[in-house]
């Protein structure tokens, strides 16, 4: 079963919490905390598989899992952080959130993507020791993983697709010009799904090419099976636009190649840009005058054309050839950029909390976690971000109001950074 869409459950392992522990030794008298940190939690991680074709696996399984990590425990004891959960997807899966639509991550090349981050660790009682506190007592719970709804969107990886109005004799072409086998009938709608083929050229060189089934009138708006499948077409490189040149169907050749790049162009404006060829397909059936007049209207239109018959092969290595010298100038297949984090416009009035303990600022803002985690304190413009959601938040003013000197240590949820003015 060819499964293209899927919406699944994933949530990513908690940070195991901080110990409250005091070493007790013989011999030894008041040995201190010796509580350990907890364990990150794991992440949920998506990687390719080229084994894969579908999603009909997410058909069946909603939710997914990473391990939580593990409390820590005495004698500065870390706990173990949890496994990372692996989730295997075709190539060219789109990854976005339900909740909002927005693309998280494009799942096409080889380097594994993070969707949701486990947890930190909670901090353990000896963590908090200092020369005025030396039996703490307490400690810092793991933060919890990120959890969220995402659908699932295969949006299928190859350099050519076969477009047309259906029998006109795509999958037999797919057929003779690559290894793929697809199901082959006199009727309508006898690909019920894209088909994959790798057509091999000499030398070792190869390009991949898609069946795109079901297109007709209306398809861009939904009407038969068209529209289930255009989305395969976005990411190929050069469209390959089969006609039955003959009108063996009563069909206007003509008109087919028109109703096909119009139902193209209004499910994405973009498609109307991608660079074509079009394939006369059984010319072993039309007569020469046939030919001649789409072979005009064609060339009218700037498109290369070929006289192809896939039933007997005629043309179907001069067309193959032509492919491969246009994909050599174009340039690679398509991947979809993530959608930037939306962020908050405004962080004021969000309720927080300061504490002071022995010298440190204590934050507490359960709103503040969240922004928190999606910063990333390498990147100067993330951290930029940081500081200006504290200074609107109104944070940096409450802390330079309970006398905050600069060099002061300001710990949020773990997270400690020194005050700079």
């Amino acid at each position: 079963m060819f499964v293209d869409k899927a919406k699944i459950k994933i949530k990513a392992g908690n940070g195991g919490d901080g110990a409250v522990s005091f070493h007790r030794e013989k011999y030894i008298a008041a040995g201190g905390p010796d509580g350990g940190d907890g364990g990150k939690g794991g992440d949920v991680v998506f990687v390719c598989d080229d084994n894969l074709s579908t999603l009909v696996d997410f058909r069946y399984k909603k939710k997914y899992c990473a391990e939580d990590g593990q409390s820590g425990g005495s004698k500065n004891c870390t706990g173990k952080s949890g496994e990372d959960l692996v989730i295997k997807v075709p190539r060219g899966t789109l990854v976005r959130d339900a909740a909002t639509g927005r693309l998280i991550a494009d799942i096409s090349s080889d380097e594994p993507k993070i969707i949701a981050k486990g947890g930190n660790g909670g901090k353990g009682n000896a963590r908090f020791a200092s020369s005025t506190r030396q039996i703490p007592r307490f400690a810092k719970p793991g933060q919890p993983g990120e959890a969220l709804e995402v659908f699932l969107e295969l949006k299928l990886l190859a350099d050519v697709g076969l477009v047309g109005f259906p029998n006109v004799g795509k999958s037999t072409l797919i057929s003779v010009v690559s290894a793929a086998k697809p199901k082959i009938a006199n009727y309508h709608f006898t690909t019920l799904s894209p088909v994959l083929g790798v057509v091999k050229i000499d030398d070792g060189k190869s390009f991949v090419m898609a069946d795109i089934p079901g297109l007709i009138e209306g398809a861009s708006s939904g009407a038969g099976l068209g529209h289930e499948f255009l989305r395969h077409v976005e990411r190929c490189r050069l469209i390959v636009h089969v006609v039955d040149v003959s009108g063996s169907e009563g069909r206007d050749p003509k008109e087919d190649f028109e109703i096909i790049n119009r139902e193209l162009k209004n499910f994405n404006e973009e498609m109307a840009t991608r660079p074509q060829i079009v394939a006369a397909n059984k010319c072993d059936m039309a007569s020469e005058e046939q030919i001649e007049e789409f072979k005009k209207f064609i060339s009218e239109r700037g498109l290369p054309f070929f006289e192809i018959s896939a039933a007997t092969t005629k043309g179907t290595r001069q067309l193959v050839d032509e492919i491969w010298e246009r994909l050599e100038e174009l340039p690679p297949i398509k991947a979809f950029e993530p959608d930037p984090v939306p962020v908050e416009e405004s962080f004021e009035g969000r309720k927080f909390e300061i504490s002071v303990e022995n010298g440190v600022y204590f934050i507490e803002a359960p709103w503040l976690e969240t922004v928190l985690r999606g910063v990333n304190m390498d990147d100067y413009e993330s951290l930029q971000y940081f500081q200006r959601v504290l200074r609107e938040s109104g944070i940096i003013a409450k802390l330079e109001e309970m006398g905050i000197n600069e060099g002061d240590t300001v710990d949020i949820f773990g997270f400690e950074f020194d005050y700079m003015r």
